[in-house]
């Protein structure tokens, strides 16, 4: 597990609402109920793209504003995250793997350039959100400080996006890959069938 590295992208919206989960508030039988406007995510968004591993983060970068995310922008993602990994995780730059599985992550060309570079690829069952790191650790912890705050323009939101993955510890990353091996075990229990929470035996 401490070679392998994984990422994805994701909008981080200027504003994002509050689920109903994460703005309820506790009341009395008695109390009134606070009414809510219904809001709406806001137009002002931007790209993350992010790369961890058990240590911390490894790559991380946001996409300019009307560039197209498709394919040819991923490979040239992964070359910079592959001259990265060289320089802040020399120990495993000949031995590292990559964890990710969205469409454009899988494309043909985008195989043919991993393969060139010699970089390994972690099968991962498709739409499987329970066993990615991201999906489970990364972007949920992310949302739920960003979720109901306005920061204005773009700038501002990858200024604190930023901010946020830095104010992540060392602890945080290690405990995000020993659940990831519990969930890859209760999968194989499970024999990939889909389960609730922890209700399967190992």
């Amino acid at each position: 597990m401490k070679h392998v590295i994984t990422g994805d992208e994701s909008w981080i919206f200027e504003y994002d609402p509050k689920t109903k989960q994460l703005s309820s508030e506790w009341h009395t039988s008695i109390s009134p109920h606070q009414k809510k406007a219904r809001m709406s995510k806001s137009k002002i968004k931007s790209m993350l793209i992010c790369f961890f591993d058990s240590q911390g983060i490894v790559h991380t970068e946001f996409v300019p504003q009307g560039q197209t995310f498709n394919k040819q922008y991923y490979r040239d993602v992964l070359e910079r995250l592959r001259k990265r990994v060289h320089h802040v995780r020399p120990e495993i730059a000949d031995t590292w793997m990559l964890l990710h599985n969205a469409p454009c992550h899988t494309a043909i060309s985008v195989n043919e350039f991993v393969t060139k570079k010699g970089i390994l690829v972690v099968p991962q069952p498709p739409y499987s959100p329970d066993l990615s790191p991201c999906d489970f650790f990364r972007f949920p912890k992310l949302n739920f400080y960003l979720k109901g705050r306005h920061f204005g323009t773009a700038d501002n939101i990858q200024k604190v996006v930023t901010e946020q993955l830095r104010a992540l510890t060392h602890e945080d990353f290690q405990h995000c890959y020993r659940e990831r091996e519990q969930r890859l075990r209760r999968s194989v229990a499970s024999q990939g069938n889909y389960f609730e929470g922890d209700n399967v035996d190992l």
